[in-house]
């Protein structure tokens, strides 16, 4: 039969014991827990305007990184309808899949979804209105806004994308 001060040892932790870790416990868990994180996410792309200017054409660059907008029904990508990814234009990253296009009749490439963990929404202020925009997760280039007017028998969302902030790439069996 057990005693109340048995139970109190067995069950419970010895009083020299702390009940949190020691820092260095800490220390290797949160390296473990980092590096486990950071081997399975893309790596961010940070260069500089130069940089930029360099690499990406005069509109992209306006468009990318200056967050502008292209002309409705200028893009070149507003009436493509190949199969294939649409990849970022500034670091390549892949953002959406050509299965989840549509016309949307507003003039620029319209998507009702996008690649999972590739793309990110920050609120957007300007023009006296609040809007989501779209940034590419990878190298943080504006890409355009997301709206709820899209298809309902989808997501109901209706990414408005730039096409110079986009490269399309046909799948190889097409």
């Amino acid at each position: 039969m057990l005693t109340k001060n048995v139970i109190y040892r067995k069950y419970n932790r010895p009083k020299d014991k702390p009940l949190f870790m020691k820092p260095i416990q800490i220390f290797i868990t949160t390296a473990i827990f980092a590096i486990s994180f950071a081997s399975n996410a893309q790596q961010k792309v940070v260069k500089t305007e130069a940089e930029w200017k360099k690499q990406l054409t005069e509109k992209q660059f306006t468009i990318l990184r200056k967050k502008g907008t292209e002309y409705a029904f200028s893009g070149k990508l507003n009436k493509e309808y190949g199969q294939g990814i649409y990849y970022c234009s500034g670091c390549n990253t892949p953002l959406f899949s050509s299965e989840t296009k549509f016309d949307s009749g507003t003039g620029w490439p319209s998507f009702d979804n996008h690649i999972a963990n590739n793309v990110s929404f920050l609120e957007d202020h300007k023009y006296g209105m609040l809007r989501t925009e779209v940034v590419c997760n990878i190298c943080d280039g504006h890409l355009g806004h997301v709206f709820l007017d899209g298809p309902k028998k989808t997501t109901g969302k209706r990414y408005c994308v730039n096409s110079a902030a986009l490269v399309f790439k046909k799948n190889k069996d097409n």
